[in-house]
């Protein structure tokens, strides 16, 4: 048995962080970071790293880093940091009208996957006002990495996490009203959202703080969004079923600066 799995009888400490540019990051505490909260495995969305340049990165304490890097330089992309060696690392979904952009990579361990994923934003309104890549995320990547997961879980319990690019309900961003038609609080990308709940994955936030308002993970740039907490909780750890009972600890890490998203934090006995 991998010592992570020994650990993880006890305790497992899982973090997330969409970093909007690892090199970024870098810069602004990320080390210091990592070593303060010293995770057994960190996920990793849009290090806008490409494939020439991975060889450069090293991280102490982490001996076994995955990267899965968009075709597109300065792109996007997804990593995994973590201190014992999985059993088997998968990169993408195996579709390759998905897996261009370096959105996922699914790490197993003896008694899980842990899955990374940095899911499509639907973007910009086009010429009759709906978000551009709306109709792609929603009925083509959404409905295949659903498919993906519950595929894994066949075989064992599935943990997903990363940015989602959608609030769920009005207790999961600040201006509800507002935002009805906008990029990541559509109708249609909360109706995935509720897939896939119905699928059998439980938001594990939101199983911890049922009601709990005001804790987001993204905030907009513009007009000192984040000091006035104007934000959006679009950052998840979701799980399956069987792991339900092993959650001991859900948290938004809102007060870790660095990138317009903070991290996410899930413990499991």
């Amino acid at each position: 048995m991998a010592k992570l799995e020994a650990a993880a009888m006890t305790s497992l400490k899982l973090l997330s962080w969409n970093v909007n540019g690892l090199r970024a990051v870098l810069k602004k505490g990320f080390l210091d970071f990592l070593a303060s909260e010293q995770p057994d495995v960190l996920c990793l969305q849009e290090t806008k790293i490409s494939d020439d340049l991975v060889d450069g990165f090293s991280f102490e304490g982490y001996p076994y880093v995955y990267w899965n890097c968009a075709t597109k330089k300065g792109y996007s992309g997804t990593a995994i940091l973590s201190k014992v060696e999985p059993l088997s690392v998968q990169y993408g979904l195996g579709i390759e009208k998905h897996d261009n952009e370096g959105r996922v990579i699914t790490a197993e361990f003896d008694d899980y996957y842990l899955v990374t994923v940095y899911t499509p934003n639907s973007q910009n309104h086009d010429e009759n006002k709906r978000p551009r890549r709306l109709d792609y995320r929603t009925t083509e990547w959404d409905v295949d990495f659903l498919a993906f997961v519950k595929g894994l879980e066949a075989n064992k319990p599935v943990v997903f996490c990363g940015d989602l690019n959608v609030a769920h309900t009005e207790i999961d961003l600040a201006n509800p009203k507002t935002n009805r038609k906008n990029a990541g609080f559509t109708d249609e990308e909360r109706a995935r959202f509720d897939a896939i709940l119905e699928a059998g994955f439980i938001d594990s936030f939101r199983q911890v703080h049922p009601d709990t308002p005001e804790r987001y993970s993204w905030w907009s740039y513009r007009a000192g969004a984040r000091k006035r907490n104007v934000g959006w909780r679009i950052d998840y750890f979701c799980v399956s079923e069987a792991l339900s009972e092993r959650i001991t600890q859900v948290d938004i890490l809102d007060q870790v600066i660095g990138s317009d998203h903070c991290p996410v934090l899930l413990e499991l006995s």
